[in-house]
């Protein structure tokens, strides 16, 4: 706020100098305020203008409100902006030097220190756009094009968009800011002059979200610096970052004033923290602070991220003698080389320059010497001027930030390109061309040129360069030095999947560790289970919940849900992978098919057997005195009852299906018309016993057969009607159990299938009435009654077959229904053959016709 209030005031004081003009006998403009002198200036035919932070702070003074504001008293010097500013001045003497590019044309400059100030960044700008002459000017004077075509400058992010948006309705370009950053200055609306020669913080941020996620850390904090270029390229970061699936933990905003509480607040932050990643965007002023109290408090151990602002400082390396930032990586401006660029610098001599002050002032603190002797007696170095800086180490010698310099240097040659066009220029320039900041803008938003280190320099729509970087690794080495070694490059030119390249085999990290460090909020889950979510924490954080029966995830870690598997198929233990669902059906190998199996086979041999002694004693009184013939078809449809119950066993399929429900039908029909037949055999033979009965011809042999065939026949219809319109099929069923499929024949149609037992039934229940009848009609040998005892059971047996049948799960259903089978099988053949048998073989003397007549002995 405050920056926009002293923009304010200053437009205010050039509105002052049009009203001033205006009220006076003759119009003239006159400047309101203090000078400003230029730190660095050498006249030119076109001049160009710098902004600088020569120092980096200044003191503060008491403001009574009742005079201007005292001029800012600037203090601790900045090596760094005098490198920058050097760099400008290699390029222009180069140019100046040349035949080729805008020859016969001295470009000249004027340099202003702001101090780090934003406000005074702002005052400086419209210096430059202004004359410094104290005297009034005519009118006219007041539209002459600017004292500067080009202003180049500032270093960081802030008091570059002060300018920008101060100058910006004159259309002075800023072709360099070469350090401004911030993803904002790319809006055209806001700052529609603004240019540089260094990529935007969008890519940057970009970028960095993905270098995180690419070594897997997904919970992590963020430390800014509390300005336009910390807190923009933190919010896109942010934004990137959790649409890759990374969560910040806390954010943390700094700046260098900051007092001593806010740095232990943030020192407390990040030591009661679980991420162990910090990413930032701070600048190398910010860093300063920072170290200090960071070594005091043993903040080590932590994997650090950092951007272009200060991952390439070798300043920054030597103060961190407590390692803190051993380990860090980040982005940096691809390493480059200026050929002639160091000698210029190393050859540089205060009293040659054209401000020997501001050179002094950094002589002295070069060499640690003074040019003039101080009056406290003190005896100190005394400065010559000649000085050699080749031995000297400090952060003016050291050449780390080649990469800035280089792009001081690229938007120095970008101006001079597009001069180079307005004046066409060829093997001289046309000087009479009447020069405008707005002509010179248009031209360099065109300029397309190569450098003579074989780079090409242009600007996007947005006056953005192409961005690249590299990414750079802090390598701790010999006597505590540090390193930065090139591990991977950043291209946002390259399409998105091959954007970002790193080599992982020569990467050092934290404390020296030559593994990747860890920073997640939740371990990554298992193949097995799937993530659950938190509550009231970031999505980064969630339980490990092994997934449910029936589900699996094997796909990637972190699963989000598990899948379901296919219905023939099963989680195994570790949820990991589909396996086939055992299927059950009642096989002859399982202990139950077998016992079932064994009992079939035997109820069919003593059947067998049963037929064997009849047709051996066929021609005894017992076995001829109830119609042998049906009694062998009896024992001929027990034998198919018996072994019908092998068709249910097995696995299901089309043909046993279908055959052992009609076949089981058809069978019992068979047998239970035989019973009826015997019993409405014995009932007739008692009619026709009473005197004036003739009974017996109308139920003879022929028709026993006739309604044994009958009944037989109706069931028979009953099958092939069922079997046509929805016969019996085998099925999977998939509800009886969660892990297993159930073989099973579907009945098709219930309606078939309980019409063949209601039709059993009722054969069953008629028999069963005419053997009640029948059961006390005089005969030593009633068959009656044993044909009632018989139906008792099988009746018993297939009523408490219904409810056993539909509660009984899976195969047990097919197990009750052969039992069923079995035991109502079983009933009959012991209960009507088993006694004749026994008279037959142990009690011939009964096997008699008077004995079958009731005349033999008692």
């Amino acid at each position: 706020m405050w920056v926009r209030q002293t923009i304010n005031v200053l437009s205010l004081k050039l509105m002052l100098i049009v009203a001033s003009s205006s009220h006076a006998e003759e119009p003239a403009c006159t400047q309101i305020g203090d000078l400003e002198d230029a730190q660095l200036i050498r006249n030119g035919d076109i001049m160009l203008g710098g902004i600088f932070s020569f120092h980096s702070s200044w003191k503060n003074s008491q403001d009574n409100y009742e005079q201007s504001p005292l001029r800012l008293q600037c203090t601790s010097l900045n090596f760094r902006d005098f490198q920058f500013a050097q760099a400008m001045l290699f390029a222009i003497e180069e140019i100046n030097n040349s035949s080729d590019l805008l020859p016969g044309v001295t470009l000249g400059y004027k340099m202003y220190d702001t101090c780090g100030s934003i406000a005074r960044s702002v005052r400086v700008a419209l210096s430059l756009l202004n004359s410094n002459d104290i005297e009034a000017l005519p009118a006219e004077a007041c539209t002459r094009p600017a004292q500067v075509q080009v202003i180049m400058g500032e270093t960081s992010s802030s008091p570059t968009a002060a300018i920008a948006t101060a100058i910006g309705p004159f259309h002075i370009p800023m072709v360099i800011s070469h350090f401004a950053t911030c993803a904002c200055l790319s809006d055209k609306t806001k700052y529609p002059s603004f240019l540089r020669t260094i990529p935007s913080d969008y890519y940057q941020s970009r970028a960095l979200a993905q270098l995180v996620k690419y070594f897997g850390w997904t919970w992590i904090g963020a430390v800014r610096t509390n300005d336009d270029y910390g807190n923009n390229g933190m919010a896109t970061f942010i934004a990137t970052a959790q649409q890759l699936g990374v969560c910040v933990e806390y954010s943390i905003s700094f700046f260098r004033t900051d007092p001593l509480e806010k740095i232990q607040k943030i020192i407390e932050i990040i030591k009661t923290s679980t991420s162990k990643v910090i990413v930032t965007f701070l600048s190398n002023m910010d860093w300063d602070v920072l170290l200090h109290e960071f070594s005091r408090n043993n903040l080590t151990g932590y994997q650090w991220v950092g951007t272009e602002g200060w991952i390439s400082d070798s300043q920054i390396a030597a103060m961190d003698k407590s390692h803190i930032l051993d380990g860090a990586i980040g982005l940096s401006i691809p390493k480059t080389h200026v050929s002639g660029i160091k000698k210029f610098m190393f050859n540089v001599k205060p009293l040659n320059s054209s401000n020997s002050v501001l050179f002094g002032e950094f002589w002295e603190a070069l060499f640690s010497c003074k040019f003039n002797q101080s009056n406290s007696g003190e005896i100190q170095k005394k400065c010559t001027g000649e000085e050699d800086l080749t031995g000297v180490e400090n952060s003016f010698t050291d050449m780390s930030l080649m990469p800035i310099f280089y792009n001081v240097y690229k938007g120095v040659y970008a101006v001079a390109h597009a001069l180079h066009e307005i004046l066409n220029c060829n093997k001289t320039c046309d000087k009479n061309v009447q020069l405008n900041p707005y002509t010179v803008l248009q031209q360099l938003q065109k300029i397309h040129f190569k450098t003579k280190e074989g780079d090409f320099v242009y600007f996007n729509d947005n006056g953005d360069p192409p961005a690249k970087y590299e990414i750079i690794n802090w390598q701790p080495r010999e006597n505590d030095t540090v390193e930065f070694v090139g591990v991977g490059i950043y291209d946002a030119s390259l399409p998105e999947d091959r954007q970002l390249s790193v080599k992982n085999m020569s990467l050092i990290w934290a404390k020296n560790s030559l593994q990747v460090p860890v920073s997640v909020c939740s371990e990554k889950c298992p193949h097995g289970t799937h993530k659950v979510l938190q509550k009231g924490k970031p999505v980064c954080c969630y339980d490990c919940v092994r997934c449910a029966e029936g589900e699996i995830s094997n796909a990637t870690a972190d699963s989000i849900s598990c899948l379901k598997c296919f219905p023939e198929f099963w989680s195994n233990e570790g949820r990991d992978a589909c396996i086939k669902k055992e299927e059950l059906f009642l096989s002859y190998e399982e202990i139950m098919g077998a016992l079932l199996t064994t009992a079939s086979l035997f109820g069919t041999c003593m059947t067998a057997l049963v037929a064997a002694i009849f047709f051996r004693h066929r021609k005894t009184p017992l076995v001829r005195a109830n119609n042998s013939e049906l009694s062998f078809l009896l024992l001929f449809s027990l034998t198919l009852c018996f072994l019908c119950s092998l068709t249910f066993i097995g696995q299901p399929s089309d043909w046993s299906c279908m055959l052992r429900h009609t076949a089981f039908g058809i069978t019992f029909v068979l047998c239970i018309s035989c019973v009826l037949g015997k019993t409405i055999v014995v009932l007739m033979a008692f009619k026709a016993s009473l005197p004036g009965r003739n009974i017996t011809k109308w139920f003879g042999p022929t028709q026993q057969r006739v309604s044994v065939l009958g009944f037989t026949l109706i069931q028979v219809i009953i099958c092939i009607i069922w079997l046509t319109m929805a016969p019996p099929l085998p099925i999977k069923n998939f509800k009886e159990f969660k892990d297993k499929i159930v073989l099973e024949c579907d009945l098709g149609s219930t309606i078939g299938f309980w019409s063949v037992l209601g039709y059993i039934g009722l054969l069953a229940m008629l028999c069963f009435l005419f053997a009640f009848l029948a059961r006390k009609l005089p005969d030593n040998f009633n068959e009656a009654k044993l044909i009632t005892f018989s139906m008792l059971i099988f009746c018993a047996v297939w009523i408490t077959f219904i409810p056993a049948y539909v509660s009984s799960p899976g195969k047990f259903s097919v197990a009750v229904e052969i039992f069923a089978i079995l035991a109502s099988s079983f009933g009959l053949l012991i209960c009507i053959f088993i006694p004749k048998c026994y008279i037959i073989l142990l009690k011939p003397e009964k096997n008699t016709k008077k004995n079958m007549m009731g005349k033999g002995t008692r």
